[in-house]
């Protein structure tokens, strides 16, 4: 399973990266999540990673998953301590940010570490079993 989140994950952020190069409301330099183009190469390079992560089996995909929730965990707590829940400005130096980044990276660590989580089967999924 951790495979499959990981496949789903990096294609997502290889998506995210490419599009914030391309003129869109969502991301980018106008985009409600406001990028650079070192914001969008990080997508780019994350992506490459969690696809990497995913053609070398489940443990480094699971791996995979976990510290890039951490990562993303650390960057939102920088970016609410550097630009606030609605500020914007420069992130480490090259990192464009703005509030609703920030509110999108905590959700990412949030999904990423579930993601970790459902794919060791820690998780209580309802499952049903077929009845005879």
């Amino acid at each position: 399973m951790a495979k499959k989140l990981t496949l789903l994950f990096g294609v997502i952020f290889l998506v995210v990266g490419l599009l914030g190069f391309i003129p869109n409301p969502i991301v980018g330099r106008q985009g409600v999540f406001e990028t650079n183009a070192g914001h969008d190469v990080v997508h780019l390079i994350v992506g490459a990673v969690l696809l990497v992560a995913w053609r070398q089996g489940e443990r480094y995909a699971t791996l995979s998953l976990y510290s890039f929730a951490g990562l993303y965990l650390l960057i939102a707590i920088l970016g609410f301590a550097t630009v606030g829940a609605q500020g914007s400005g420069s992130l480490l130096g090259f990192l464009h940010v703005n509030g609703s980044d920030n509110w999108l990276h905590l959700a990412l660590a949030l999904a990423l570490g579930l993601a970790g989580v459902a794919a060791q089967g820690h998780l209580p999924i309802h499952r049903t079993s077929p009845q005879h």
